[in-house]
């Protein structure tokens, strides 16, 4: 069954279109919601409240840079390009232009709806600062709008920092985002409330951690031809459910495209809760968590011709990621799986795919909780898989209760020593898996089979 009639109509004439679109500033407006051609908007007259509209020529862009011959606004830190985003989004979107340069960041840039980023690639290099770490020196209650450092050395009004403390009524973490706005010696106003117990018993702590980039509830947003370096030696871990060169909540139709994502201390590139989102000819690399993270909930994916290296997992297939779409990735040299997919991922296409020197899984479904909380229905097709793992290695490992799952015309490599390494596994509880075509060689054992006969 081919990709576009398992969706139901032409997914690759949709995305052709889609990607087309994104190339404007404002990207989606001539994208019509009517499949007869008659009622398609040919022509359209920018109409208050239409996001439907002209492909205009020229848009309203503003330049943010060091040299102020060549720039609108002038400045090297979080401020400058704040200050553009906010400028361009009050009047309705437009392009914000990030001349050469390097850009030193207290605070995540926080982005708004209509709004392309546009950097000068390599030249283009958003540095996040050294982070700080210290303890709270007295209770903050959820209601409060204010916290007090135990040392308050290096911080400054205008920071972003990162809240965490131990949840006293269940054990959990709790980690929340906040803006230092006003202080009084160690005392600091946060830009909102805290909406949940911040105390001392908790072993509360306050440290400037925050994406390069950060986005919530925002739509139409492209990020393009810029470098992201999150400076992991010099900052503590933030994972990829908070923080990442870019993180984004609760958003729909953002591209990120020739983006480097680079030394963040967790994920590269974060999206959760985000639907039609792109990632195309980017470049993740040696970060401490995950290289992609389509994150929970998020549907139709679409991650094309990115290189994904030495991160935790190259791909990271989060909880109910539906639909979505990895191909024509070089994903080499990840300390875990190449590709991993777990919690209620379902009907993806993973195709195409050079995955290699993963340490230990190429392709790897979890097996998460049981039956109907694995990822099912998934096709994996056209990849190549090499060099997997130690001795023990795996080039596709099938955990738990997957169920529906298809290995077709695969080449799975290994060219070391067999050693103990396999092709494929399928787990003892694992469902229905259909192998067609596959070419597997080097392994001590192409296929073991752990389903108990029926």
């Amino acid at each position: 069954m081919s990709h576009s009639n398992r969706t139901g109509h032409s997914r690759r004439t949709f995305l052709q279109g889609f990607s087309a679109a994104a190339c404007s500033s404002l990207l989606y407006g001539n994208i019509s919601r009517a499949d007869e051609p008659q009622l398609r908007a040919t022509s359209p007259r920018a109409t208050s409240g239409d996001e439907i509209e002209p492909d205009w020529k020229e848009r309203l862009t503003v330049t943010v840079g060091q040299d102020s011959k060549a720039a609108d606004l002038v400045g090297n830190s979080e401020k400058v390009l704040q200050a553009a985003v906010d400028y361009v989004s009050r009047f309705g979107g437009g392009t914000v232009q990030i001349l050469p340069g390097t850009y030193k960041l207290r605070n995540a840039v926080y982005l708004a709806s209509n709004i392309r980023i546009l950097g000068s690639g390599a030249e283009s290099i958003l540095i996040k600062e050294p982070s700080i770490k210290v303890k709270l020196a007295a209770d903050s209650d959820w209601y409060d709008q204010e916290i007090t450092l135990e040392d308050a050395q290096g911080f400054q009004v205008g920071d972003g920092v990162c809240l965490r403390t131990k949840n006293p009524h269940n054990g959990g973490q709790t980690v929340l985002k906040r803006t230092l706005i006003a202080r009084s010696g160690n005392r600091f106003k946060i830009d909102k409330a805290l909406r949940e117990n911040f105390w001392q018993v908790g072993e509360s702590t306050a440290a400037t951690l925050f994406p390069i980039f950060s986005g919530e509830l925002i739509k139409n947003v492209v990020i393009e031809n810029i470098t992201l370096d999150g400076n992991k030696a010099n900052n503590q871990l933030l994972d990829g459910n908070h923080a990442g060169c870019v993180f984004l909540q609760d958003c729909n139709r953002v591209v990120m495209r020739k983006v480097e994502a680079r030394n963040y201390h967790g994920d590269g590139l974060s999206w959760q809760i985000c639907h039609d989102c792109i990632v195309e000819d980017s470049h993740s690399h040696d970060n401490t968590g995950l290289g992609l993270h389509p994150g929970s909930g998020s549907q139709r994916p679409i991650m094309r011709r990115n290189k994904l290296e030495r991160n935790d997992i190259g791909i990271f297939f989060c909880w109910g990621v539906k639909n979505g779409l990895a191909e024509d990735n070089i994903i080499a040299d990840n300390r875990g799986s190449g590709v991993s997919i777990g919690h209620r991922d379902t009907d993806n296409l993973v195709r195409k795919n050079e995955i290699l020197r993963s340490g230990k899984a190429g392709v790897l479904f979890r097996p998460e909780r049981g039956k109907g909380f694995a990822g099912d229905r998934n096709r994996i097709e056209f990849n190549r898989i090499v060099d997997t793992g130690a001795a023990d290695g795996i080039g596709v490992d099938v955990q738990g209760f997957t169920d529906a799952i298809q290995l077709s015309s695969n080449q799975i490599q290994e060219t070391r020593e067999p050693m103990q390494r396999i092709g494929v596994r399928l787990g003892e509880n694992t469902g229905t898996v259909k192998l067609a075509e596959n070419k597997i060689e080097g392994f001590s054992k192409a296929v073991t089979d752990l389903r108990k006969p029926m």
